[in-house]
């Protein structure tokens, strides 16, 4: 299905999708991207040449790309700060465009269900690109989870860790208006929503823990949660340690135990100690942006919707409001905070 995208924001990690969109996917264009800082927009122009395909024009201003380029388009990629991709997915959506948007998907749950709400009356798809829930090893589990065959739930423990800190002191990742939130919401922000995508209820109860270390933001984190079915949940975050990124996510069933990670990558099954971890046998992965593509081309049920971001938003409000009472447990009822 071909498609004309507009990149907003064209920071490192945009320019990491966009080579892989450039290198593997012919049917897509980049008319224009949307980036202020001219060190990003050099980067940029320097990765089109690299790979021999026309260097779009930068228009910084969002609301003028959408005036002048509108009819230009079909999709829009947003990876930007977190702070921004609420009211700049509202634009693109508004505008009648289709959208990928980076993770988190929003600040909070009140954003999450204002978006969820254009995504309804403009008709346009959104699509949130977190990398476990689009992964194949994550959709195999949650489907084996679901089909009572392993049995109920038990507990689940995450945990993901990362030498964070090293690499964000003085970005953008550091400042909390921009961020709203260090290790546990960002690099974290996959334990969430896996964790949850994997548990497929609401947490009804959540304790947690966050350390700054000295910095303006969280950098270590530890959650304790409970869901509605009484299943018992750990994740664990260090952003602060030995060189490393590296994720594992343990589901304890009464038949089984499972093992992923927070971007899937593996997925192992444990019927016996005995019997030791087997790998099971997933689909090929189809990628972010080629399941993106799919999705708009109705070839596939979007497997990553606004629902999923404002899943992760309740649970991170809980997290924050627990955490600034020194852990002190937060109740919810139907993902909506009702104890402080």
């Amino acid at each position: 299905m071909f498609t004309r995208v507009a990149m907003i924001g064209c920071g490192g990690m945009a320019r990491h999708h966009l080579r892989q969109i450039l290198t593997h996917f012919a049917d897509t264009t980049v008319p224009v991207i949307c980036e202020p800082y001219a060190e990003a927009v050099t980067a940029t122009a320097d990765l089109f040449t690299s790979l021999n395909r026309p260097v779009p024009h930068n228009e910084p201003d969002l609301e003028k790309l959408l005036v002048d380029y509108g009819d230009e388009l079909d999709a829009a990629f947003i990876i930007t700060p977190h702070a921004m991709h609420h009211d700049q997915a509202q634009a693109c959506l508004g505008a009648g465009l289709d959208v990928l948007l980076e993770k988190p998907m929003v600040m909070n749950a009140a954003e999450a269900k204002s978006l969820m709400a254009t995504r309804d009356r403009t008709g346009k798809h959104l699509v949130v690109a977190f990398q476990g829930s689009l992964s194949p090893e994550v959709r195999t589990a949650v489907s084996m989870l679901r089909s009572g065959t392993l049995g109920p739930i038990l507990n689940i423990n995450g945990l993901v860790w990362q030498s964070w800190n090293q690499f964000t002191v003085n970005t953008w990742r550091q400042q909390p208006m921009l961020s709203g939130g260090g290790f546990m919401f960002d690099t974290g922000a996959h334990l969430l929503n896996t964790v949850s995508d994997l548990a497929g209820e609401p947490f009804v109860e959540v304790a947690a823990w966050l350390d700054n270390r000295g910095q303006p933001v969280d950098i270590l984190g530890v959650v304790i949660g409970r869901l509605a079915s009484g299943t018992l949940v750990t994740l664990n975050a260090c952003g602060d340690t030995v060189p490393s990124c590296a994720s594992e996510v343990r589901v304890i069933c009464s038949k089984a135990m499972l093992r992923t990670g927070v971007w899937g990558g593996f997925l192992k099954i444990q019927y016996h100690e005995k019997d030791g971890w087997k790998k099971v046998p997933v689909p090929p992965s189809l990628g972010v942006w080629e399941q993106f593509q799919a999705v708009r081309a109705g070839r596939i049920e979007n497997p990553s919707p606004p629902e999923v971001g404002l899943r992760m938003a309740y649970l991170w409000d809980a997290i924050r409001e627990s955490a600034g009472q020194n852990g002190r447990p937060v109740c919810l009822e139907n993902g909506n905070q009702v104890i402080g």
